[in-house]
């Protein structure tokens, strides 16, 4: 799934690209995403115009000159671009919005369409949307003090925690090993057992790896790619996420990895000791 890096990296392609131009025809699929049927309501965008595109978290925010918001998640392997108009259309296109006058379309295409697509009537709307998932400070915004707060009482892993779009939006589970691994600390150490010193070594983590992973563009494992279409590179830079029996690039040791809450976590056994002898 497209972390905080590759959906920031759509944004910030996307962003010179819309900025001003006016929707002309709109043709949707007919099969389903996640979000359900691309309904009739995709045709009232026609005339419109994108007035901002930013993101929040994993999710693309289309703004319009109408004051309605169009909120985009990628899902598994949605791909959210603009292309030449004349352009062969791939397979898996769910949507195709005309820029007027200028020849280029933006399109959503999604293999597994997990992807999500809707509408809101206003920013004031998405905002309370956004309230009701209780998502969590966007990593950079994060204090110390925060972050502390959201782990300090709790009985479940770091890397778990660090997964829960409650406390921090966007981090996903490349970052999260990647990130643990840059603060020397286990994926199943509790929450609750991190000193006020780890959890600023992890939040700092936290924010270097995404800010490099975005200077990458992001990292194209299978179908990723950005808002013009180029793949990520970050996944040449992985320390330890998908390289289990490799070497530590610090110490030598094998890669491991473990199950944890169903999600797979990637660490070094000697630069991350396991809390009391665990592995």
């Amino acid at each position: 799934m497209p972390e905080l890096p590759e959906v920031e990296t759509v944004v910030r392609d996307l962003r010179p690209l819309l900025m001003g131009q006016s929707i002309g025809g709109v043709l949707a699929g007919k099969k389903k995403l996640r979000s359900g049927k691309i309904g009739r309501w995709i045709l009232t965008l026609e005339g419109d115009q994108f007035s901002a595109v930013r993101r929040r978290g994993k999710w693309i925010i289309l703004e319009l000159a109408s004051g309605r918001c169009l909120l985009v998640h990628l899902g598994m392997t949605g791909q959210l671009k603009v292309m030449n108009a004349r352009e062969g259309v791939e397979s898996h296109t769910h949507l195709r919005m005309e820029l007027a006058g200028v020849e280029k379309e933006l399109r959503y295409r999604d293999i597994r369409r997990f992807g999500w697509l809707e509408l809101f009537a206003s920013a004031e709307e998405l905002a309370s949307y956004f309230c009701s998932m209780k998502l969590g400070l966007e990593p950079w915004e994060a204090s110390p003090e925060y972050f502390q707060e959201k782990l300090q009482n709790s009985q479940r892993p770091v890397k778990n925690l660090l997964l829960d779009q409650e406390i921090l939006a966007g981090v996903g589970n490349i970052y999260a090993d990647e990130s643990l691994f840059e603060s020397r600390l286990h994926p199943r150490k509790k929450g609750k057992s991190l000193s006020r010193e780890d959890v600023e070594k992890l939040l700092k983590a936290v924010q270097r790896v995404l800010t490099r992973a975005i200077s990458h563009r992001g990292s194209t494992l299978r179908n990723y790619v950005g808002g013009t279409g180029l793949k990520g590179g970050f996944q040449n830079e992985f320390q330890v996420y998908g390289r289990e029996g490799e070497a530590c690039p610090v110490c030598s040791k094998a890669v491991e990895r473990i199950v944890l809450a169903g999600r797979s976590a990637h660490y070094c056994p000697i630069c991350q000791p396991s809390p009391k002898g665990r592995s």
